[in-house]
């Protein structure tokens, strides 16, 4: 591995190469001179661990510079980070955001707010500040006047050194401080502080500097005074080189210095421990000492000695990386060698391997050839008897649609004559209107399937010839104003010019506009709007058809012109054919169809059609012309949908309440109404449109029998059984359902759903009538049981439900153990088993036969015949046991249920 030292300053570029560490580095604190000590300590340090990259940034006292440094640093993947803090809380974020990031961090000189670091490297600045004191009041004898010049304001080391200092000189009396000054760790400002109190430096012969430099300055201003250089100045850092403390000492600028470790050596030592996984101490603190006269030029010489071996480490180590890269270029030559060898070798076996398994490869190839062909010419056998069979069934497909419409139009003739017999009007009106309607339907159905064979596999010529577009329009729009007009929506056709002539088959183009109005009447509220606009530009002619209906959603409005989709929220039917049939027609003609919708605020179709005949040949070209009777008698096929049977009304407010209850849940208008309509004799009628709400209807009405289909917006019928069957207050109730879904499977699954029947359409409504009448019957069986003794064994009648026989058991349990209490009532019991009133009182009524008030009295007066006939208590007793506040009142009960009063019946026990 090739082992290098890159270091980048200010932003500079590091040297690209593989290194084993990245290590950053950002220094912000300290005089010049004290950052260019420590980082020659760090890269003499370095010098001995030549596999990593060390990046470093200096600050220069701007704590946010230093912040933004730290986040590029771990932004390129360094390693471990070492930091000089300039302050401790403004970086005390980004170091516990690298340390929690799973980067070592090592801290050199002062600590940040928070404990989350790795290492601690500095020196102990409260020691710093004793051994000054210390040596002042050993050094210096009598009264001593002192001026002390601090650091920067509230800064760690500056209060911790005052701290030691006052310490330090507390037990030398003959030592006082006149003054403290801030020097803000600077020269100039500490000459200025100075130069502000120069009337009290005559009398000071003592000053402690809290660094070198302020020292330094301290001397200058003593000597532009005039004073006598007795004055004794002591600082902090003991720096080597020049303008360092060393020097100042040695020339007597300062009297002693104490040594601060700058601990670069020792913070590369401790990150390489981390590094490498080895033991470290966290709280790395520096020793120091006193260098003055004695001791000064010893200092000089060993920093002397100790720069001359780095500058020869560094050439050794230059000549080592030329001897390495000489190395490395034999080596990539000798492995370029040997891999072309290798593979000069590999080549050639496979070579020959490949031209045996070529040999190998053409026989088995010549093999599977004929093998392909022979199955090519069976697939177009199959392929050819297939387009046989699927024409023959498309064949099949639209004869047999044919045939279905001499059927119809059989049945057709009759039902419009009946119509004009008042007396069979009155008679079967309804039922003769909704066989109209659906023969029209199954008519428009028939007509759709027949168009759809002939666009989609026949590509059915068109005949088209040149007619105006807006009479064509206009026409269709007033075919449907009636209808519009019944349901209370206004449809309105505007155009931009008053004729726009266009090629169009008549009997084709029709159809498209048909269907579009056919659903924007369907799909309206009453009192909405229907626009249809025509324009047309310089080659199109452009048809819009807005409705102010419910809307489309964003995946419906994608799959609405699919063959057989139909949206799911609208409860008419379809055969979803309609619109990809009006697709296919406008394609046919050249044009296009778009939609654009928006959930709840309405559908805009536009059809895009061509102008000229540029786009028909000739054969498709005829002279037909517009026939104004025939788009109207064409468009009552597709009217029939719209046509709204009146549900039956039923006089509930005077009519006579039926003993039992339906409810109806069935999403089909026509057949909700006409079922309505024929159980509505027999039993009162509750109707739903969808699941959800034939669950609430059952829930709020508690119905004596559910009458369902299976498929139906919102919950399935399947689905409405099982929350119907597992929920207490409706579980009692028989359920029928109602499907086109006629596989045995499926009915096997709608009776696994729970459902008491499952009948399939369509159905013999007597058929539908005698399972009700059944359902209720054995219904009345299991009201009998219940009522007649509740302790009986209820596994022996077919339609009892385990949900059932817990509510009852419930039920009467809570009875039972407040018989004795004369306040007990029915809502006590709603809130013991958690239901409504209402539905409490349709429960019991369904399950026990009797009001809730009738079975209390009955159980007290049971339970009281017991204790008569068992007990020796007092009929005053057995009043308050059974929950009578009066004796008396419990007589005139007793009697009119047992034909003896209570005194009686006891005598008559015994005889």
């Amino acid at each position: 591995m090739s082992l290098v030292l890159v270091l980048s300053v200010f932003g500079c570029r590091p040297v690209n190469k593989k290194s084993q560490y990245i290590i950053g580095f950002s220094q912000c604190v300290g005089s010049d001179q004290w950052r260019k000590t420590m980082l020659e300590e760090m890269k003499m340090e370095l010098s001995l661990h030549p596999g990593a990259d060390f990046i470093y940034a200096d600050a220069d006292g701007s704590s946010d510079k230093q912040v933004n440094q730290v986040e590029k640093m771990l932004d390129k993947g360094i390693d471990l980070l070492i930091i000089s803090p300039n302050e401790a809380r403004p970086l005390t974020k980004i170091v516990e955001q690298a340390y929690n990031k799973g980067v070592p961090v090592i801290v050199i000189d002062r600590k940040t707010a928070s404990s989350l670091y790795t290492a601690y490297v500095g020196a102990d600045n409260y020691q710093l500040g004793l051994m000054a004191g210390t040596y002042v009041g050993a050094s210096l004898k009598g009264n001593v006047n002192l001026l002390e010049i601090m650091g920067l304001p509230g800064s760690s080391p500056a209060i911790e050194r005052d701290r030691g200092f006052e310490d330090g000189i507390r037990r030398y009396k003959n030592i006082r401080i006149i003054s403290k000054v801030y020097g803000n760790w600077l020269k100039k400002d500490a000459e200025d502080q100075l130069v502000k109190i120069n009337n009290l430096l005559p009398g000071v012969n003592a000053v402690f500097a809290h660094n070198d430099v302020m020292g330094g300055g301290a001397r200058e201003v003593f000597d532009r005074q005039g004073l006598p250089r007795t004055t004794k100045i002591i600082g902090i850092d003991a720096l080597p080189g020049p303008g360092g403390g060393l020097q100042m000492v040695s020339e007597k600028v300062l009297d002693a210095s104490l040594l601060y470790p700058t601990g670069g050596k020792e913070a590369i030592t401790t990150a390489f421990h981390i590094l490498n996984k080895e033991s470290f101490e966290r709280e790395h603190i520096l020793q120091s000492l006193v260098i003055d006269s004695t001791n000064v030029q010893l200092m000089k010489m060993q920093w002397s000695r100790i720069s001359n071996q780095q500058k020869d480490i560094e050439k050794q180590k230059g000549l080592l990386e030329e001897q390495e890269a000489v190395y490395n270029s034999q080596q990539v030559v000798l492995n370029i060698i040997i891999i072309t060898l290798v593979l000069a070798i590999i080549l050639g076996g496979l070579a020959f391997y490949f031209l045996m398994e070529n040999r190998k490869i053409n026989k088995s190839l010549e093999v599977k050839n004929t093998e392909i062909l022979e199955q090519r010419n069976q697939l177009m056998e199959m392929s050819v008897l297939a387009e046989a069979a699927t024409e023959a069934k498309l064949n099949f497909f639209t004869n047999i649609s044919h045939e279905f419409r001499t059927p119809l139009t059989l049945m057709l003739s009759p039902i419009e004559e009946l119509f004009q017999n008042e007396k069979i009007i009155a008679i079967a009106g309804r039922q003769l209107k909704m066989v109209h309607q659906n023969i029209y339907r199954l008519l428009r159905l028939v007509n759709q399937l027949i168009d759809y064979r002939r666009v989609e596999y026949d590509k059915q010529q068109l005949l088209v010839s040149e007619n105006d577009l807006v009479e064509f329009l206009r026409d269709i729009v007033e075919s449907f104003k009636h209808h519009a007009g019944k349901l209370k929506i206004e449809l309105k056709f505007s155009h931009a010019e008053k004729e726009i002539k266009s090629w169009f088959d008549v009997n084709m183009l029709d159809k498209v506009f048909f269907n579009l109005l056919s659903n924007a009447i369907k799909f309206s509220p009453e009192k909405g709007q229907i626009r249809i606009h025509i324009r047309k530009d310089e080659s199109q002619v452009y048809i819009d058809v807005a409705d102010s209906g419910v809307g489309l959603s964003p995946d419906e409005e994608i799959k609405i012109f699919d063959q057989f989709y139909q949206v799911e929220h609208h409860k008419g039917q379809g055969s979803g054919i309609g619109l990809s049939l009006s697709k296919e027609i406008v394609q046919l003609h050249g044009g296009t169809i778009d939609v654009h919708s928006q959930k709840w605020k309405g559908t805009t179709f536009t059809v895009t059609l061509p102008l000229g005949a540029q786009q028909f040949n000739e054969q498709q070209k005829s002279n037909i012309p517009l026939s104004h009777d025939e788009i109207s008698e064409k468009s009552k096929i597709y009217q029939a949908d719209l046509e709204r049977i009146g549900n039956l009304e039923l006089n509930e407010a005077f009519g006579t309440p039926k003993e039992y209850s339906l409810l109806l849940a069935e999403d089909n208008a026509e057949l909700l109404s006409y079922l309505k309509e024929k159980l509505s004799e027999q039993y009162d009628i509750y109707t739903a449109a969808n699941g959800n709400a034939a669950l609430n209807e059952a829930f709020e009405k508690v119905p004596d029998l559910i009458i369902a289909d299976v498929m139906m917006p919102g919950i399935t019928g399947k689905l409405l059984v099982e929350k119907l069957k597992s929920d207490v207050r409706t579980s009692h109730i028989p359920v029928i359902l109602l499907t086109a879904q006629a596989s045995m499977e499926q009915q096997i699954d709608g009776l696994k759903s729970m459902a008491d029947m499952y009948i399939i359409k369509p159905f013999n409504f007597a058929y539908l009538l005698a399972n009700v009448q059944n359902l209720i019957r054995n219904r009345l069986k299991l009201k009998e049981h219940f009522s007649s003794d509740i302790s009986g064994d209820m596994d022996k009648l077919p339609y009892s439900k385990n949900l059932d026989k817990k509510f009852v058991n419930d039920f009467s349990g809570i009875v039972e153990q407040n018989l004795s209490n004369e306040h007990f009532n029915v809502d006590d019991i709603c809130k013991i088993i958690g239901i409504s009133r209402v539905q409490l009182y349709r429960k019991v009524k369904a399950l026990m036969g009797c009001s809730i008030t009738d079975y209390i009295l009955n159980r007290r007066l049971k339970k009281a015949k017991h204790l008569l006939i068992n007990e020796n208590y007092t009929i005053a007793e057995i009043t308050y046991m059974i929950g009578f506040s009066n004796p008396n009142y419990f007589a005139t009960v007793f009697k009119a249920k047992y034909d003896c009063t209570p005194s009686e019946f006891k005598k008559n026990k015994f005889h």
